[in-house]
């Protein structure tokens, strides 16, 4: 199967310090990869330089047949709008805004009328036992309520790969399992990627394949 996503001996440093050394990592449609190892390990800029919020300072990165990591910032944005979901530790949820309307913004940013936007983003809530909350602000969910909602909201969008940073860390760990098994589910159901970076080795068990980082190489777990 061809990868959805792949990273080709990717390095970068912040000033003198190397964070990411010589990383090759393959991820396929559907698949779930956990990325973990010790605070400082890397674990986060290689994510980033996944998802293209920031670019390698070597390597490649491919999504697909494209080679995303030369592209300029602004058309790395609008793949981030489209092709790739977040979820984060925290949800990131709007305020102002009703759960639905915040699932709905990523449609919206991409040019769906406002409407057609909330009617679809509606369709992901009772997949995630959300129904009937549509018009609740985060303010008056609950934690893992909020983090259903921001799955919805990564999923929205139908991506090819959905990248979850500590997405249980913030959660009790019952209520982490549960949130965890429904942002599992949806992605494989759709045929999206998830790579999700944690310090949970519970969490991480439960994903396909692990890869563990330290000091900025892949120490453990099938890379590519």
């Amino acid at each position: 199967m061809t990868p959805v996503l792949r990273a080709i001996g990717l390095g970068h440093r912040y000033g003198a310090t190397t964070v990411l050394r010589e990383v090759d990592l393959a991820v396929h449609p559907g698949e779930t990869v956990a990325v973990t190892g010790p605070s400082g390990s890397g674990k986060s800029t290689l994510l980033h330089c996944l998802a293209g919020i920031i670019a390698p300072a070597e390597g490649e990165v491919w999504l697909g047949a494209e080679r995303i990591d030369r592209w300029s910032e602004a058309r790395r944005t609008a793949l981030r709008g489209t092709r790739f979901g977040f979820v984060f530790q925290f949800g990131a949820l709007l305020p102002e805004l009703p759960a639905v309307e915040n699932v709905a913004v990523p449609l919206m940013l991409a040019g769906v009328r406002r409407r057609d936007a909330v009617a679809t983003a509606a369709e992901w809530f009772p997949p995630l036992g959300l129904a009937g909350l549509e018009q609740r602000r985060p303010g008056q969910l609950s934690g893992g309520q909020e983090q259903r909602v921001a799955i919805a909201r990564a999923l929205v969008t139908e991506p090819a790969v959905v990248f979850a940073d500590e997405p249980t860390g913030a959660l009790d760990s019952a209520t982490g399992a549960k949130v965890f098994s429904a942002l599992a589910a949806l992605t494989t159901r759709t045929g999206a990627a998830l790579v999700v970076v944690t310090h949970d080795q519970e969490i991480a068990a439960r994903c396909q394949r692990t890869v563990v980082l330290r000091d900025g190489a892949i120490v453990q777990g099938v890379a590519a």
